[in-house]
């Protein structure tokens, strides 16, 4: 099945459209920059700022070749899409937009995939972006201007103190929230990445610092947990988390609860400092209990994110 061109786009409360790749950057050993263009794409919208924004890319089956076709896609496209296997449909992954240029038809997303490529980390999008060239198809969805469409988890109280953390799979979201913050925002940044040639230089608030922690071999998310509890006043805290006690969807915010916690009907945000954290599961949800149970952070303060499972593959 080959990708077609969208006629969808008065009809569906998102953007559902084929893009092409348009430019491909290597940025770091770890990151590669592509930036997808496409007509669909002139009815990009959302309402305030883009902050953290998801959107999906869907990509072809690395055997097959395989991937969706938009033509006359409707509402039911969902259900008709998970029906198909991936080999026919191609394979669905979760991405921030970095950044958002030009305008109308000429409007392009740009967006950074890291590049898991050995061992038990290794999935389509990683493939595909390392093959990546301009002129190849996929497909996207995301935010339709006028619609609401969700995607965005960053949701502090003004004039909160911010703990932004994350490993790899999470700089793109870290530096694009960094970027748009005002500029009498304060608080830290932790980033771990692969190597230390992976660390990037963002724009951000001067009251807001920047760590970056190149793993270098250390095991995933130690530098990253040692890092935030000693920040948070408590060097050296261990959390231990059991395999068997991760769940590889976490998802634990202010507005939604993947372990079906009660989340408050009021989800009003409150002051004091305010953690979003997203990456490898088992090192978010062990930095999840060392501040919630540890040192009582309110439910309404954090956004806990399992961007991805080790050895898991996630779901298209």
């Amino acid at each position: 099945m080959t990708v077609t061109a969208s006629s969808n786009r008065a009809t569906l409360p998102m953007l559902f459209t084929e893009v092409e790749v348009v430019g491909v950057e290597r940025l770091s050993p770890s990151f590669v920059r592509i930036e997808l263009g496409g007509r669909g794409l002139a009815d990009y919208g959302v309402d305030g700022p883009r902050w953290d924004q998801r959107i999906k890319l869907i990509f072809p089956d690395p055997v097959t070749g395989g991937i969706t076709s938009t033509e006359g896609a409707d509402a039911s496209w969902w259900g008709t899409w998970i029906e198909r296997s991936a080999e026919e449909r191609g394979h669905m992954r979760t991405y921030t937009i970095r950044d958002v240029r030009g305008s109308g038809e000429q409007t392009t997303f740009v967006v950074d995939i890291v590049l898991h490529l050995d061992g038990d980390a290794v999935g389509p999008g990683s493939t595909w972006a390392a093959r990546a060239s301009v002129g190849d198809r996929i497909v996207l969805t995301g935010p339709r201007r006028g619609f609401h469409y969700g995607g965005i988890e960053f949701t502090p109280a003004p004039g909160a103190d911010l703990l932004l953390v994350g490993d790899e799979t999470a700089v793109p979201a870290v530096c694009t929230i960094l970027e748009q913050l005002p500029d009498d925002a304060r608080g830290a940044a932790f980033l771990e990445v692969p190597h230390a040639g992976d660390i990037q230089d963002v724009r951000r608030p001067a009251g807001v610092s920047v760590t970056w922690l190149a793993r270098e071999g250390a095991p995933l998310g130690v530098p990253l947990h040692d890092a935030v509890v000693a920040h948070l006043g408590i060097p050296g805290a261990e959390v231990e988390v059991a395999a068997e006690e991760v769940d590889p969807d976490l998802w634990e915010t202010p507005t939604y609860s993947s372990s079906g916690e009660e989340v408050p009907a009021e989800a009003a945000v409150v002051g004091g400092t305010y953690a979003w954290i997203a990456g490898e599961s088992k090192v978010v949800t062990g930095l999840r209990r060392h501040l919630v149970n540890d040192l009582g952070f309110d439910r309404r303060q954090v956004a806990f994110m399992g961007y991805w499972r080790r050895g898991v593959a996630m779901k298209s």
